[in-house]
């Protein structure tokens, strides 16, 4: 499948001499919704500011649905809807007239009856003649949301769109998300809530100190570094682990009621019928057990903590 954005060497580096990016080659394919995770400082916003063109590579190149964003910047720009951090528009227009303005700004035919969908989507419609000074800071981002839609991008980036909004506003956003990417549009975000790139996206990219150290398939991402935890419920709780279980590595939790055994379930040999086994053998006697698999947050963590650990 042609990318509908291909980035090949890209760095920046700015005159200070900080290296916010190192060099990143990635494809994102169309219709498909991509998570950027990242701790603040990693260079998720800056690699989105590249690629939107508002800042400029040291070096590398990217083109944008078969335009390059410096040689064509007109034309790959026309293509692409962001949805910045920072809430950014004139405080004195009215709604309407922002979006509508915003519209054109891309050399966009009016089309009102796009606008007035957009802005009904996002439960605007309402307060269309209303100044953007006089909204909340959740309907200010759903304004932002909505200018960045207002040209009908087939690329559409989100930088933190959930960040410190309503839980009301999250759905909508999600809700529309899912329309978008239906209509096939290419959705690029990145999020703090770990959960909801677990839940939306297609593949996952985390990027630790402006180098992108994994892009992986979401499911697949999971199954080769996800772990799987056994919680036995013990019927007797126990004071300490038996020595005779050190090679399975168990701990105890809960003040001894349970006992936690992690283990790799793509392997051959889980180390589990072997486990209970040795309990049964012991006399440890159990009333319950159940399995949980990792989150992308736990593996998230294990990977930054993972690559943070090697530079040290």
């Amino acid at each position: 499948m042609q990318p509908v954005i291909s980035i090949e060497g890209l760095t920046k580096t700015y005159k200070s001499g900080l290296q916010a990016l190192k060099p990143i080659d990635l494809t994102i394919r169309k219709g498909e919704i991509f998570a950027l995770l990242g701790p603040n400082g990693a260079g998720k916003t800056t690699l989105i500011s590249v690629v939107c063109g508002i800042v400029t590579p040291t070096t590398g190149t990217i083109v944008a649905d078969g335009h390059d964003i410096q040689t064509e910047y007109r034309q790959a720009r026309s293509k692409i809807g962001l949805v910045p951090q920072e809430l950014t528009t004139d405080a004195f227009e009215t709604v309407l007239a922002t979006v509508t303005f915003s519209r054109g700004l891309f050399g966009k035919a009016p089309d009102p009856k796009h606008i007035e969908s957009v802005l009904r989507e996002l439960s605007l419609w309402e307060k269309r003649n209303d100044k953007i000074m006089t909204l909340s800071g959740g309907m200010k981002r759903r304004v932002m949301i909505a200018k960045a839609l207002s040209h009908e991008p087939d690329i559409l980036f989100l930088d933190e769109p959930t960040a410190g909004v309503d839980v009301e506003l999250r759905r909508d956003m999600w809700n529309l998300v899912r329309r978008l990417r239906e209509q096939g549009v290419t959705i690029i975000l990145t999020t703090h809530y770990i959960e909801e790139a677990e839940e939306m996206a297609d593949r996952v990219g985390v990027i630790l100190k402006g180098e992108l150290i994994l892009v992986e398939e979401k499911t697949a991402l999971m199954k080769k570094l996800g772990k799987k935890t056994l919680t036995l419920n013990l019927q007797d709780p126990l004071q300490t682990v038996p020595p005779e279980l050190a090679e399975w590595n168990v701990t105890l939790k809960n003040e001894g009621h349970e006992l936690e055994y992690v283990f790799d379930s793509n392997l051959e040999k889980t180390g589990v019928p072997s486990l209970l086994r040795k309990l049964s053998d012991l006399g440890i006697a159990f009333k319950d057990l159940n399995t949980s698999q990792s989150s992308l947050e736990d593996i998230f963590v294990s990977l930054v903590h993972r690559d943070t650990g090697a530079a040290a």
